[in-house]
């Protein structure tokens, strides 16, 4: 039976409609993969940014966590060197304190005649040489004077060696110096300095671990106490 006009519409219509139908459910469905991709593509961007930010901020934190210790270390090294600097001071104004009471040692005449010896002989032993040379503040002239015969006397019995001694009495030490003597090999070669300022810079050199001991107490962190 032959298919009418209206009936090849009809199915013309409905296969158009079932195409159309098809089309929809495809679009539909490729709409919905494509969303479903780019939100896992979303969410892996936003992953990614949120990694990059919390790595970014963790490199801030430890950059202003090391210039905190950084910072820290430089204040307390500072103080550390302003506690030094100020111990140093003040064992320095100590030790000039000592060196303005030098002096008061040449006021007692006993005492400082008998450092006088202790000193001549000290450097008579130490340079054993033929002939030494004497230099001295002109005021202790005659002391120095008085006390070369008996200095020979015991350094001779002592060493059993001869020795002259000449005391200079044209050159003396400066005024800046409180007592003592230079004394030195005859050929000048040698030369020994035995004046009061450079035996107590001595004494303090020898001695400043224990002067720091005593005046600010021992330090834990000190290893070696020379």
């Amino acid at each position: 039976m032959a298919l009418t006009d209206a009936d090849v519409q009809k199915q013309i219509k409905h296969m158009m409609a079932f195409i159309e139908q098809e089309a929809n459910e495809k679009a539909e469905e490729i709409d919905a993969k494509a969303e479903e991709e780019f939100n896992i593509e979303k969410g892996r961007l936003v992953q990614q940014q949120r990694l990059k930010i919390m790595e970014f901020y963790e490199r801030k934190e430890k950059q202003i966590e090391l210039q905190k210790k950084i910072q820290s270390s430089n204040l307390l090294n500072q103080a550390r060197l302003k506690v030094l600097r100020a111990r140093d001071d003040h064992i320095q104004s100590i030790l000039e304190e000592a060196r303005r009471r030098l002096g008061g040692i040449t006021q007692d005449h006993n005492r400082y005649k008998d450092l006088m010896r202790a000193v001549i002989l000290e450097g008579l032993y130490n340079l054993l040489e033929p002939v030494v040379l004497i230099k001295a503040r002109k005021q202790d002239l005659p002391m120095v004077q008085s006390l070369v015969g008996e200095c020979l006397n015991s350094y001779k019995q002592q060493s059993g060696r001869d020795c002259k001694v000449v005391v200079d009495e044209s050159d003396f030490l400066g005024g800046d110096t409180s007592g003592g003597i230079i004394i030195q090999s005859g050929n000048g070669k040698i030369r020994m300095r035995s004046t009061l300022e450079t035996r107590l810079e001595n004494v303090a050199r020898e001695n400043l671990p224990q002067i720091r001991n005593a005046l600010f107490g021992a330090n834990p962190n000190r290893k070696f106490m020379d």
